[in-house]
């Protein structure tokens, strides 16, 4: 069984009331979740459909070439407060 790393993305809706997860190496490949855990694990699901949705045509799954690094950061400034 081959394994795949697929960048994915979560964001807060705009109306407040979930989570949005996509992911930019799989273009059309979205989903949603009520919270960022149910909107992860329904993240790695439609992930996992899309893959196999490719392979089985023949096609190949992109693959993340210019993505180096992706993390959060936290910042802290006494002129923000």
């Amino acid at each position: 069984m081959k394994s795949y790393k697929i960048v994915v993305t979560i964001e807060k809706d705009a109306g407040g009331d979930g989570y949005s997860a996509f992911s930019p190496t799989l273009p059309g490949c979205f989903t949603s979740g009520k919270t960022v855990q149910e909107a992860r694990r329904n993240a790695r699901r439609a992930i996992r459909q899309h893959i196999e949705s490719l392979l089985s045509h023949g096609r190949p799954v992109p693959r993340e070439r210019n993505l180096v690094h992706s993390e959060v950061v936290t910042i802290k400034s006494a002129a923000m407060d």
